[in-house]
C-alpha cells in the first residue's frame, strides 16, 4: 500500500508530507537538509548492495568488502553499520539520530571524493522527535532509488523541497528557485550537447543535470 501511495502523489509530495510532521522538532526550511541526508544515504546503500550482488554473481565474493572494488565503479563503499538495512533495523532505538550521523561520517571516511562533502552530526544536534524521525525513514525505506536510472532522485526532491521555501530563503539567502518546466526550456533551446559549459549562479545545479 505505501508504495502504491508514492507513485501516485509522487515522491516529492509524499515526502514532503512525511518531513513535515517534523513541525516542531525542527524550522521547515530545515526540512530538505533533513530528507536529502537520508535520500542519500538511501541512495548510497541501494547503489552499494546493486554492486555488491553484481560481484556475488561475478565469483568475486572474496573482493566484497574492498573499498578500491566499489570506487573503481563509481560506487560509494559502505561498511555495515552505513547501510540502509543496519538504520532502518534500528529506526525505533533512541540512539537512531546517532547512527544516521555515524553512517555518514564512515561513508566520508572511507569514500576519499566525498571527503568534507557530508555534514557532521546534523542528527543528532537537531534532536529530533525519535517517532516522527522512525516515520519519516519508513517513508523513505519504500523508495526504489534505482528504478529510473534516468532519473536524479535527489536533484527532484532538492528541487521540490527548495520551491516551497522560494520566496522566503531568497529574500533572505540570495537563493532563487527556478521552476522545473523553465529549466527544460532552457536546456532544449541553447542544446548544450558539446563543449564547455560555464554558470556562474549554478544553484542546486539543476540545469547541468
Amino acid at each position: 500500500m505505501a508504495k502504491k501511495e508514492l507513485k501516485q502523489k509522487g515522491i516529492e509530495e509524499t515526502l514532503w508530507e512525511s518531513a513535515n510532521k517534523l513541525r516542531g522538532s525542527v524550522e521547515p526550511a530545515e526540512y530538505k537538509h533533513v530528507v536529502l541526508g537520508l535520500i542519500f544515504l538511501k541512495f548510497a546503500s541501494d547503489k552499494f548492495e546493486e554492486h555488491r550482488k553484481l560481484m556475488i554473481d561475478k565469483g568475486q565474493e572474496k573482493y566484497i568488502e574492498m573499498p578500491d572494488f566499489y570506487g573503481m565503479a563509481n560506487v560509494f563503499y559502505l561498511d555495515e553499520e552505513s547501510r540502509w538495512t543496519y538504520i532502518i533495523k534500528n529506526s525505533k532505538q533512541n540512539d537512531i539520530a546517532l547512527k544516521i550521523d555515524t553512517a555518514l561520517h564512515n561513508i566520508e571516511k572511507n569514500n576519499k571524493a566525498l571527503k568534507g562533502a557530508l555534514p557532521d552530526n546534523y542528527f543528532s544536534r537537531l534532536g529530533l522527535d525519535i517517532t516522527k524521525l522512525a516515520s519519516l525513514l519508513d517513508t523513505i525505506n519504500d523508495i526504489d532509488t534505482l528504478k529510473d536510472k534516468a532519473q536524479d532522485i535527489v536533484g527532484r526532491v532538492y528541487e521540490y523541497f527548495l520551491s516551497k521555501f522560494a520566496l522566503a530563503e531568497g529574500k533572505g539567502k540570495g537563493e532563487f528557485y527556478t521552476p522545473k518546466s523553465i529549466v527544460n526550456l532552457i536546456a532544449e533551446m541553447i542544446e548544450p550537447y558539446k563543449g564547455i559549459i560555464y554558470d556562474p549562479a549554478c544553484g542546486s545545479g539543476g540545469m547541468f543535470v
